[in-house]
């Protein structure tokens, strides 16, 4: 988002219907895309037995339940950001660590869905209308869809990192003892930071990219599917 809007002011290109499209995409990921995510988390738990999430406010898609104004800042700043967590009581689950495991991967799964979704629309614009030049109400479009999607995949994958508080980590906790559950959760904000630093030096561009590309083509195959008979 800023990159690109600062990119296009620095080489003298810059596009203003590229930039409304992404902001647009960010904004229907921070009132749509985002709730949904918690919603996914907070829906799972209460079908695994943790019924006080519904009081709580957060078994609800208003997007007023699960905003974070500081993480809805970022993610039309950055393009990352986040949304409150749903609190959860792992005790109300039969196996709370399997239980908060299915409650966490959820949500990224919801993001994954959620650009599938997207994909859905994307390849009939495509394959029907053909390819539209960039700077077209048509081009614009196809990179609104791009950028929401390319981003639902990016939030998937950078929430399935094993590290709190993060949804990755509650996957690795079922296979740890809950010794190393408690030091990963006494120090989870050092590693947080940890992680950001390395996502700043861009040390774990290269695993995420990777787990980002494998998961886009394999829903893009997905998605392609209701339109073979109409390709060649």
């Amino acid at each position: 988002m800023l990159s690109l809007l600062l990119n296009g002011i620095r080489n003298g290109n810059l596009d203003f219907g590229a930039v409304i499209a992404e902001i647009l995409a960010v904004l229907v990921i921070i009132f749509l895309i985002l709730p949904f995510h918690e919603w996914a988390h907070a829906f799972t738990a209460s079908l695994l037995g943790d019924k006080a999430v519904k009081g709580r406010g957060r078994l609800s898609l208003n997007p007023l339940s699960h905003i974070d104004p500081m993480g809805a800042l970022c993610m039309l700043l950055f393009g990352f950001g986040w949304a409150k967590p749903v609190p959860i009581d792992p005790r109300n689950f039969k196996n709370p660590k399997v239980g908060m495991a299915i409650t966490a991967i959820m949500g990224p799964i919801a993001n994954i869905v959620a650009a599938l979704a997207g994909l859905l629309i994307y390849y009939p614009i495509i394959l029907f209308t053909g390819a539209f030049p960039l700077s077209t109400i048509g081009g614009y479009v196809v990179q609104f869809l791009s950028f929401y999607i390319s981003c639902n995949v990016g939030l998937a994958v950078f929430n399935l990192i094993p590290i709190p508080p993060l949804d990755g980590s509650k996957v690795l906790f079922v296979f740890l003892p809950d010794k190393a559950v408690e030091f990963f959760y006494r120090y989870q904000m050092y590693f947080f930071i940890g992680l950001f630093v390395l996502l700043y030096v861009g040390v774990l561009n290269t695993p995420i990219n990777w787990v980002s590309n494998q998961i886009l083509n394999f829903i893009s195959w997905l998605a392609s599917l209701p339109y073979m008979p109409f390709v060649g």
